[in-house]
């Protein structure tokens, strides 16, 4: 009999102390009562009223807005900076691009938010952009922290790659670019999805930074939830704090689905090329001793 280990008790109770608040919240979502903290019966009222809370939707869909937008821009920059830091070893002013890239991990959001409000109020006085801060004010500096995780995650990957692959191509011909899109890429297409997903839940769950630099009509939901519940928490909050925690566990679901029948393709062709060529190599080996013996 498998005794009970102490370290599965602490994995069970860790699992707990993360997952049991989740569902603690997608029950009371549930709750027909007005108080959060009173169970009043089942009933889906909160979720059927989500449709007549147009404040309260509007700021979930400019929340994902900003989040698909920054997901799409961070991994771009954050690759690029990547590729820098990893394959050109020396160039002037390395270590403080570096530096640079890395700031925003170390760096509390105030002081960030607050640099930035301030580029921004500078640059309307100089330039008159932007007139007024909102979507893309807030897009820009969720870019500017994502981005960091994003390079921190991509070089990672890039430092394990094997440059002899790159190389054979550049020597049969490949141009540098074609190299990158066609090899470099694919390669390291998981951590560009990693790093994409770390962007889109860093800019959803975002509070400090939008703060800083929103303007009125651009209350994403972190905003929204955050000025409710100093008023008291409502049953609204948790229908949709529920509908997040099922779209991110369907979309993390498909993820890890298609990612292992795409490993499971990748371990059944390498097979068969290895099958295929220890049968070619034991054809060219038979040949010869069947002529002799001839």
């Amino acid at each position: 009999m498998k005794r009970f280990s102490f370290s599965t008790l602490m994995l069970w109770v860790g699992l707990l102390f993360i997952y049991l608040p989740m569902v603690i919240l997608v029950i009371y979502s549930f709750n027909a009562s007005k108080l959060v903290t009173v169970w009043g019966g089942w009933s889906v009222k909160w979720y059927v009223g989500l449709l007549d809370n147009t404040q309260l939707m509007n700021s979930v869909g400019r929340s994902l807005e900003i989040a698909c937008y920054t997901a799409i821009a961070a991994v771009a920059l954050g690759t690029l900076a990547a590729f820098v830091l990893t394959r050109i070893p020396r160039f002037r002013g390395r270590t403080v691009f570096g530096g640079m890239v890395t700031a925003p991990l170390v760096m509390p959001e105030v002081i960030t938010g607050l640099s930035l409000l301030l580029l921004f109020v500078a640059m309307a006085q100089l330039i008159g952009w932007p007139q007024e801060r909102g979507i893309v004010t807030i897009w820009i500096a969720h870019t500017t922290f994502c981005s960091a995780y994003v390079a921190i995650v991509v070089s990672a990957r890039l430092r394990e790659l094997d440059l002899s692959i790159e190389e054979a191509a550049m020597d049969l011909g490949a141009r540098p670019w074609k190299v990158f899109l066609l090899i470099t890429i694919p390669m390291i297409a998981p951590s560009l999805a990693a790093g994409g997903m770390m962007s889109f839940a860093l800019s959803l769950d975002d509070l400090v930074l939008a703060s800083f630099v929103s303007g009125p009509g651009s209350t994403t939901l972190p905003m929204e939830v955050f000025s409710a519940v100093r008023l008291g928490v409502k049953p609204e909050i948790n229908a949709v704090a529920s509908l997040i925690l099922l779209t991110v566990s369907l979309f993390t679901f498909f993820a890890w689905f298609f990612t292992r029948q795409a490993e499971e393709r990748r371990k059944r062709a390498i097979q068969q090329a290895m099958e295929t060529m220890a049968e070619e190599a034991s054809a060219s080996t038979w040949k010869p001793t069947s002529t002799q013996a001839a």
